[in-house]
């Protein structure tokens, strides 16, 4: 495998649901140009799904950000449907900013002798689940360059995306 593309959250609910914002709305493009990039090389591309039930308010994040969002069968929480989705790109279900099943699956990878020589994260929201996904795979293989691509990423405010982004430079993310 050469490279790995993670395309975090980019659910209805993020672009232009209960926590869309104008930002979220003009990165789908460019995700989706991204996504057919690495689907016409032959790449892997990975989606994560924001999931939430409908006890979301008496979670802690639910008690934190007292916003439904990303209820399981729900429009908010499908993949945008302006995406383009390989069919073999497998979605990770993930109740909480970063997914544990994520670094399982880049555990499994490394085990298997399929380590990306590089990988990318793009989509929503940058401070919170693209950060915490990011850190994620930095963790589990800390020696495969990690990158953000800010051009194909929001933040819940454009504050918190620059924010987010010079923290994720402090760590040896690569930010294009």
């Amino acid at each position: 495998m050469s490279k790995l593309l993670i395309v975090v959250d980019m659910q209805n609910d993020f672009i232009d649901g209960a926590l869309g914002t104008p930002q979220a709305l003009e990165i789908v493009d460019s995700v989706n140009q991204k996504i057919k990039e690495y689907d016409g090389r032959g790449d892997l591309v990975i989606f994560t799904a924001d999931t939430h039930g409908d006890d979301y308010l008496k979670t802690q994040e639910g008690r934190n950000l007292p916003v439904p969002h990303c209820i399981r069968d729900t429009r908010g929480w499908e993949i945008s449907d302006s995406l383009f989705r390989p069919q073999d790109s497998p979605v990770i279900e993930k109740d909480t900013f970063g997914s544990k099943e994520l670094g399982i699956m880049l555990m499994e990878l490394e085990r298997a002798g399929e380590v990306p020589e590089e990988i990318e994260l793009v989509g929503l929201c940058t401070d919170i689940c693209v950060i915490s996904n990011a850190m994620i795979v930095k963790a589990f293989l800390p020696e495969v360059p990690v990158t953000v691509d800010s051009a194909c990423c929001a933040g819940a405010t454009p504050e918190s995306h620059e924010n987010a982004l010079r923290a994720m430079e402090a760590c040896q993310i690569r930010v294009i």
